[in-house]
């Protein structure tokens, strides 16, 4: 266990959390703390309290002290300037003609660095864009790109409900949502109905989804055959808030359809999904037990027990037969050639106009002439024919320059 204190800086950000050391900080104060974006003033959301070290991420940087009445006068200093800058960097963007949309300008509390906020579709080249901020407020200047999420969160608003908008009012993280939930809870597939200001699906999906995940664990789904109290029957519409679901006889197909609650239902809660295989085995009759075999006997006793094997019987010396004559033999061996002549498949007639040691020899490249001749195979034929010019004899040709 550790004593924290948690800080917040925005109004519906995340808690952090930090070291109080011997300061005794109460909710509702404001505290000066140390993050990586330099010297920060905090609000006091949470006292100091004892944590488990698992919900901790060490190390813990420590609170420098308590903030002061000049700490609060120099936050609503910079509160100030901070509309003073997004006038300016919003006429700087007309001027280079970006395609961004500045959303909102923080200063950090001891002025060594302005984060300017904005959204743009794609990526944007701002490099003359920050020399020109950094001239005019003569500090650090960050742009940072963030989500439409982000944007609604940041500038808050009303949602379709009425509401402020829960990211802006309190959430802290954003959680993520898919259309399954939207689906598993029978609302309508229309985008604009279930998407929020931003263009993204309503974070409000997700508040329920749990419940209605154990609800549609708990209910036979639209097509399963259930037994009521009237006898088996279809599941055709359900109610997962009300517990209820529209069942039609078996029997008679066409007959009324009637409303039943689960609890009315015989174990209703016990198969999940489609529980039509689960009520035909139920109806089936048990297979009778197999007698049981008799158990073989192990290998070493199946060879003890086995019958001695008798020993075969001595060969005796058998009279050589008379040779044939050779007469005989050539007859064979001639009557053998011709069988396998005549069982030999023919040749095919291109292989026996070849002869046997005339193997198809690899085309000739003349990569190397058109090369020399700079690609122009017309010249081909000249570089040939000057090739096949006889040469003169060793002893006659010129000394080389060597």
């Amino acid at each position: 266990m550790a004593i924290v204190a948690g800080i917040r800086f925005k109004d519906a950000g995340k808690v952090y959390y930090f070291d109080p050391g011997e300061l005794v900080l109460n909710k509702g104060d404001y505290a000066i703390v140390e993050t990586t974006r330099g010297m920060e003033c905090g609000f006091v959301s949470m006292g100091n309290r004892e944590v488990p070290d698992e919900e901790i991420i060490p190390p813990l940087k420590q609170i420098i002290r308590k903030a002061t009445e000049e700490d609060l006068a120099h936050v609503r200093d910079n509160e100030r300037r901070q509309k003073e800058a997004f006038v300016i960097c919003e006429q700087k963007i007309l001027d280079h003609k970006l395609d961004m949309k500045l959303v909102d300008v923080e200063y950090t509390f001891d002025n060594n660095k302005i984060l300017f906020y904005f959204t743009s579709d794609g990526r944007v080249d701002f490099r003359n864009l920050v020399k020109d901020l950094a001239s005019v407020f003569r500090t650090r200047i960050e742009l940072r790109q963030i989500g439409v999420r982000d944007e609604a969160k940041m500038l808050g608003g009303l949602g379709i409900c009425g509401r402020p908008f829960c990211c802006a009012q309190f959430l802290g993280d954003f959680q993520p949502v898919s259309i399954k939930m939207a689906k598993e809870q029978g609302l309508s597939l229309n985008p604009v109905k279930i998407s929020g200001t931003c263009g993204r699906l309503m974070c409000c999906l997700k508040y329920e989804q749990n419940v209605y995940e154990e609800l549609i664990r708990i209910t036979p789904r639209i097509g399963a055959v259930i037994d009521t109290p009237e006898g088996r029957g279809v599941v055709v519409d359900q109610n997962l808030i009300a517990g209820t679901v529209v069942v039609r006889p078996e029997k008679d197909p066409n007959g009324a359809h009637k409303t039943w609650k689960l609890s009315q239902l015989d174990g209703h809660d016990a198969p999940e999904g489609d529980n039509t295989e689960a009520t035909e085995r139920a109806d089936r009759p048990a297979r009778p037990a197999r007698a049981e075999r008799p158990s073989r006997p192990a290998r070493n006793d199946r060879r003890d027990n086995a019958p001695a094997r008798t020993a075969m019987p001595e060969i005796t010396d058998v009279p050589d037969a008379p040779e044939a004559p050779l007469e005989v033999i050539d007859t064979i061996d001639e009557w053998m050639d011709e069988e396998s002549r005549s069982n030999r498949p023919a040749r095919p007639k291109s292989e026996r106009s070849k002869p046997k040691n005339d193997r198809p020899r690899p085309p000739r490249s003349d990569k190397g002439d058109q090369q020399k001749n700079g690609g122009n195979r017309k010249n081909n034929n000249n570089t040939n024919r000057r090739n096949d010019r006889p040469r003169p004899p060793r002893e006659n040709r010129e000394p080389s320059a060597e």
